[in-house]
Parts: C-alpha cells; structure tokens; sequence
C-alpha cells in the first residue's frame, strides 16, 4: 500500500538564444521585422541540433525528503488491508473522531520523527510507527490499568526483560528514546519467530507470542486458515491489528477520506544530551534554557525531582539547545544537586526524613557514607533535595498522581492510609467498591502492589450513604471478635480478615485490630 507522489519536471534545452521563430508557414503570424528574420533564421539551428524541447522522466521524492513525516511514513506502507468488518469499523470510529487525530498529531510532533527514524534503520514495515497511536494515543505519561506505561505499553516484566530499568528515580518504559528501541527489539524478535508474517508479529506484540502461537496450531489441527482474521483471540488482540491497519489505510489516504491529519515536519526536534551526572531537573532545565515542565515533557521517565543518583542521566533536549545545555553541563560540573544540612532531631529516621525530602533512604546512607540507617540526636546529615518547590515539578510522579486522584468520581471523597496487610482487594471490599475502581482512583493497576504509609482515595456515591473510615481499635480484656464486630457493625469475617487473624484463636487486651468502619451507622 504504498502512495507515490511525484512532480513531472520539463527541461528546455537549447542552444541559441532565440527570441521568437518564424512560423509565419504554420499559419502563426511573426512579430519580427524582415531584418530581424533574416538574423533570426542565420542563428536558427536545423531540428537535429539542441534546439529541441527535451522532456525528461518524472522524477520521483524519496520519502525522506517529504516535507510532513506523516506523508513520509504513508510512501512506505507495506501490510495489507483487507476488506474486513473489523478493519471498517475503526476506520469509520476514526474518521468520526478527526479531534482524536488532532490530539495524537500534537503529542506525536517532539517524538515521530526519531522514531520513524528508526523503524526505517531496521527495515521494518513503517507500519509500527503508527503503533504508539494504537498502544497509547502518543501520550508519553500513559499508564493502563494492567499496569503498562509509556508510549509502548510495556508490562513491568517485559520492560525489564528488555532493559528498561524502573524504579523510585526513573521508569525506562517511559523513556521514549529507550523503550522505542526495546519496543522495536521486541518486534524484531516476533517478526522472526513468525516468519516474517507482520500481523501475527503485532498481534503478538499486545497478547504475547505464545497466545497467537497456540491459535495458530489450533486451526492447522482442523484445517482452518492461519491469517491473523481467521484466529480465535482474546478480543483485545482480535481488534488491535485491524485498528492499526485502519489507521494506517487514513494515514496513506488522507484526501481520499476527506481527513486532514496535522503535518508533523520532517526534521529532527530533539537530540540527546548526557551530563554524566545526577541533575536537578529544575537546574537541566536552566542549563537547557527551557521550562522544566517542557524538560520533562520530553523526558517522561523520570518520576521525581532529579534524575537517578546512579543513572542514567541522559536528557531528549530542543536539538536547537544543545550547545547551550552541555556548555552550561561543564561549567557547572559538580553543582546538579543541592545539598542540605540537616541536624537529626528526636523521632527522625531515616525513613522518615527521606519520605519529607522527597528522596530514598539508600540516596541519604549514600550521600553520607553510612552503611546502615543508625543516626543520633544532633548528628548533622547531608540530604540531596531539590531546589525548587515540589510543585514547579509539574509533570513528576507525586504531581501527576495527584490531579489523578483529585479528580471526582461520586459525591464522597475518602482516603485511607495503607497499613501492614492492606491489599487493593481487602480495602475495596471494605470500602464496597470495586478494585478496579480503587485502582483506577489511584493511577495504578489491579494487580500492583501497595506500600505502607501510601494514601489512597476512595469515591463513594451519595446513593448508598456510606462513608467508611479506618479505625485502629485497642483490643480490652473480654473483647471477642464477634463482639467487636457488633459493636461496629461489621462482620467478624472481615474483621478476621482485614487482619490476618485465626477466628479460633483469643484475642489479647492491648492487641491492635484495623476496622473499616461505616460511620453513619456507627459513632466513632
């Protein structure tokens, strides 16, 4: 499917200066004198000399010479479109919606190119450029509810298989430059284990290759075809090529759809710089001369205020800043990261003051030569922190997951602090809403883990009148579970298992119990 565009280019060559012929005998009237003729005609060449009109072969652009990189991936598609109801259907969703073209297109413009880039290095169908449009809509930030991340989606598992590190610091799954390579790495890969057969490859890419494997061999045992069309998939997989195929058909035929996709200009936009040490992203992006929510705009995979402390500490950068970035980088070697002195005072640790600096334990023990986290009253640390306010740091981790949790989703907002035990499970069980919900309320996925101390949100609707809050009861001498469960209007199962607790063993006075507690039925 590949869409040609050329310019027929007329040369006329000639070898005299001639201003006007006689064509008096074609019944064309000469405008020069009887002189002017006679001089004319001795200048005038006979037909076999150059004074012919010589028309040359059309000459065709080369994709990379297109002045939109749209344009220059729709010269080079390659897969096949079928007629297929599927494939219709999302062609007709998209060109319905040409305001979700216009979204993709903005946030595609820092990023197509350098990926187009690459999937051109590698000899692959242009067609996987278009993917990030299926996996993410080209949101950089993008975070599904199966917990994949960035412009390509990877699970946690995959990213790491694949070199994409993740941590406190940074999430490589959302390095656009780095997991565009693993993301490629991994096609390549199924681009062989499948002969070369692209839609399996892609189909692969969203379900995992041995899924697509086994229904493959499935209809080979009963002699059905093996097109990706005929396989029986997991619905998800069952759309995911046909709405890249659809798209890829209006991306080549723009005009043809009446559809105007925003042109994206084919050149580069960004370039990578590489300070070789850990930097404030507030202290980058003076260095760069840019914002530091443009900083991070382009540099999504880092969560907090500063890169990691052990790497990577490589930026995407406006390439017109480059120069300015890495002069400013080496003059100010050594100065990336402030560093506060601070005297511990009675109740820290060093927990506590990493969560209030916003930094971890092992940057704290680091920075201070310590092998374990024993500190004294009065003993001086030395804490990296950043030099901004948290919230000139827009676009990090703490920020993001804020607005996503501000945002209503019924008339009552709860939080919950998690506890030893909690499970998204056990707390939207409690709370009687979904897991699914909690998750979604909290920017994360059903199956991640929480951590002690994490807050969460919890909508609730007006409609069933709960409002639930966590009560850390003290257990009293003749105190039983069942007890305690009428009292607070629960039931002794969930007190049971909210704490990990044997029903047929007895409680003991003093012993803490964490209850869920509806307190409108219940005066607490």
């Amino acid at each position: 499917m590949k869409l040609k565009y050329s310019w027929a280019v007329a040369l006329l060559l000639t070898g005299c200066q001639l201003t006007q012929q006689d064509t008096t005998d074609q019944g064309t009237v000469s405008t020069n004198t009887p002189k002017e003729q006679e001089q004319t005609q001795d200048k005038v060449q006979t037909p076999s000399q150059s004074d012919q009109t010589v028309t040359a072969e059309p000459v065709e652009s080369t994709p990379q010479e297109q002045e939109d990189v749209w344009q220059r991936i729709a010269m080079q598609l390659e897969l096949e479109v079928p007629d297929h109801k599927t494939v219709d259907y999302y062609r007709t969703w998209y060109l319905k919606h040409p305001s979700h073209l216009r979204t993709v297109s903005k946030r595609a413009e820092p990023f197509l190119y350098l990926i187009t880039e690459k999937v051109e290095e590698r000899g692959m169908p242009l067609e996987i450029a278009l993917l990030p449009v299926v996996e993410s809509s080209f949101d950089a930030f993008a975070y599904s509810h199966g917990s994949a991340a960035g412009l390509w989606q990877f699970i946690p598992g995959t990213g790491k298989m694949y070199g994409l590190e993740q941590d406190f610091w940074y999430d490589g799954r959302r390095d656009v430059d780095a997991a565009t390579d693993a993301a490629l790495d991994y096609l390549t890969y199924l681009g062989k284990r499948f002969d070369g057969n692209w839609n399996h490859a892609i189909g692969s890419y969203n379900s995992g290759s041995g899924r697509v494997s086994r229904a493959i061999k499935k209809n080979q045992k009963v002699g059905k075809p093996i097109d990706f069309f005929s396989l029986d998939l997991p619905k998800e997989t069952s759309a995911y090529v046909p709405k890249l195929l659809a798209l890829a058909d209006i991306v080549a035929n723009q005009e043809k759809y009446g559809i105007e996709i925003p042109a994206i200009p084919n050149k580069p936009v960004l370039a990578k710089v590489d300070p070789k040490e850990q930097l404030d992203l507030a202290i980058a992006a003076k260095y760069a001369d840019i914002s530091v929510k443009e900083l991070q705009s382009y540099n999504p995979a880092y969560n907090q205020w500063a890169t990691s402390p052990q790497g990577p500490y490589h930026f995407l950068i406006p390439l017109s800043q480059v120069d300015t970035f890495n002069k400013a980088a080496e003059e100010n070697r050594g100065k990336g990261v402030k560093l506060v002195r601070y005297k511990v005072e009675a109740g820290d640790s060093i927990s506590v003051l990493a969560q209030n600096h916003n930094t971890t334990s092992q940057v704290i023990r680091n920075a201070n030569g310590m092998t374990n986290n024993n500190i004294r009253i009065g003993q001086y640390l030395m804490i990296p922190t950043s030099t901004q306010d948290e919230k000139a740091y827009a676009l990090s981790a703490t920020n993001r997951l804020e607005k996503t949790q501000s945002k209503a989703r019924g008339k009552f907002k709860l939080t919950h602090t998690v506890q030893n035990g909690d499970s998204l499970w056990s707390i939207a069980r409690a709370n009687k809403v979904s897991h699914q919900s909690l998750a979604k309320w909290n920017g994360m996925g059903p199956k991640d883990t929480l951590r002690i101390g994490q807050n969460l949100v919890i909508w609730k609707n007006s409609s069933d009148g709960a409002i639930i809050r966590t009560v850390h009861y003290n257990v009293r001498n003749g105190d039983t579970i069942s007890g305690i469960a009428s009292k607070f209007k629960v039931r002794s199962s969930d007190i049971v298992k909210w704490n990990g607790l044997n029903q047929k063993k007895y409680l003991q006075p003093g012993q803490k119990l964490k209850l869920y507690v509806d307190v409108t039925k219940v005066s607490v």
